[in-house]
């Protein structure tokens, strides 16, 4: 039978204290109020803190079988791991698909798979035999390289690789090497306005060796053939529609914002090849050109025939022009027309580094023999066609002529159904020529070199 107990007690009360906080009373501690008469139950009747034991004997009896659920759930995902990291894969040897443990080494694989070669032979330089099978072990190619044997053991093989493997190659005895370089020569194909590199030239060689072992000196012939260069001269054949490309030399002048003002009010570009001088003394409207949306390209630096210039003089000459049309500009410049159309196969191979293209004429206005407005127009119509490239001056001379001109060849370009566009835009209505030029840059590669000057043969010694 339960226990109860009064909500009374039968001792006397004992005077309760407040301790000073901070010179102040504090607060009287909170007491539990019980009914008076009222009877309660004992803790130690089983209720409350004492009952927890028996809770506590059943988390400890499912203990063990949590620990095991745990352990198997490691134990798989370490196993997990292991089959993983040590799965097979599939690699094609020889022609053959086998199974390899990833990571596997390339001499791993020779091994597992008892790969029999035999070993190549030590040459000497002449090509006679030194020591039989005293070479390399194996020729190996991975994915189409040829790996060296000390580096069998540290390929790591990861599936899908192609292997071939089979008796080592020949090596060479230590030797040295005494060079010999093959300079490129240059050929000049085709004709036609426009002129690129097609073919860079690249440096070929021919070899001497001396073995260190047998002592033998022996010629080894050409060991890198030689990649002669080529340029290419084409003309314009615009794919579809009819475009020709109006283009102004010797500028910039005092008349060269008009130009570009009749062309703006007929929906026309053009192409404005600027000399260097020029250029300085009105950089204004060499800008004008170019925040305008027509094109620009180099006329030299100064009006000199470049093909009478020393090597050293034609670069000076090119790099002043192009630097005076970058400074001008803001943007690089590439192209170029040289003065009088004059650009030979000695001025290629002196400069071709320096020009994406060289641009001249296949249709010549006659604006500078100043014969009048109505002789240029009719000089330009009377020959025109497809993909032509029209030569017009823009200097001081002209200017009065050419203003007058300009607005009738236009109308009657149109008239016959012709797009005035820049060269550049010229060159894209041509699939071909657009694949292989681009005049804002050169595209000479790294291991490119210039050719051999053409020969200059003296009539004298012809004679």
């Amino acid at each position: 039978m339960p226990h109860y107990t009064t909500s009374y007690s039968t001792k006397s009360k004992k005077p309760s204290h407040r301790r000073k906080q901070n010179g102040k009373l504090g607060p009287t501690p909170r007491r539990v109020s019980h009914k008076p008469g009222a009877q309660y139950l004992r803790h130690t009747q089983g209720f409350g803190r004492h009952n927890r034991g028996v809770r506590n004997r059943h988390t400890e009896e499912r203990r063990p079988y949590a620990i095991i659920i745990v352990a198997c759930a490691a134990l798989l995902f370490i196993a997990s791991i292991i089959w993983y990291v040590n799965r097979g894969v599939d690699v094609t040897l020889n022609g053959s698909t086998v199974s390899v443990r990833i990571h596997s080494s390339i001499q791993q694989l020779i091994e597992d798979q008892d790969i029999q070669t035999s070993a190549g032979d030590l040459l000497a330089v002449d090509d006679s035999v030194l020591e039989k099978h005293a070479a390399e072990q194996y020729s190996v190619v991975l994915n189409g390289e040829q790996i060296d044997n000390a580096d069998l053991a540290n390929i790591e093989l990861t599936g899908g690789e192609e292997l071939e493997i089979g008796d080592g190659r020949d090596e060479y005895e230590e030797h040295d090497v005494t060079p010999t370089e093959i300079q490129p020569t240059l050929t000049i194909k085709g004709t036609g306005a426009i002129r690129y590199v097609e073919t860079w030239g690249i440096p070929g060689r021919t070899e001497v060796w001396t073995g260190k072992v047998s002592g033998i000196t022996f010629d080894r012939g050409v060991v890198q053939e030689v990649q002669n260069c080529g340029v290419r001269a084409a003309p314009v054949s615009p794919t579809e529609g009819n475009y020709v490309a109006l283009t102004f030399d010797e500028g910039p002048s005092s008349y060269t914002e008009d130009i570009l003002k009749i062309l703006a009010g007929t929906g026309s570009k053009a192409t404005f090849f600027l000399q260097g001088d020029q250029v300085e003394k009105n950089q204004a409207a060499a800008q004008a050109i170019v925040e305008s949306g027509n094109e620009v390209g180099s006329n030299s630096y100064a009006n000199q025939d470049l093909s009478e210039l020393s090597a050293d003089d034609l670069r000076q000459q090119l790099t002043a022009g192009f630097d005076a049309i970058s400074a001008a500009t803001g943007s690089p410049c590439a192209l170029l027309r040289p003065p009088y159309g004059l650009f030979d196969e000695t001025c290629w191979s002196e400069a071709m580094d320096l020009v994406s293209a060289v641009v001249t004429w296949n249709l010549d206005s006659g604006d500078y023999l100043l014969n009048g407005a109505d002789a240029v127009v009719e000089n330009v119509m009377g020959s025109v066609r497809n993909g032509n490239i029209i030569l017009l001056s823009d200097n001081d001379a002209c200017g009065e002529q050419t203003l007058e001109a300009l607005p009738k060849l236009i109308e009657q370009l149109q008239a016959e159904g012709y797009r005035l566009v820049t060269l550049s835009e010229l060159i894209a209505t041509d699939e071909e020529l657009a694949e292989s030029i681009d005049l804002s840059q050169v595209s000479m590669p790294e291991d490119a070199v210039l050719p051999q000057p053409a020969l200059q043969i003296d009539e004298e010694d012809e004679a």
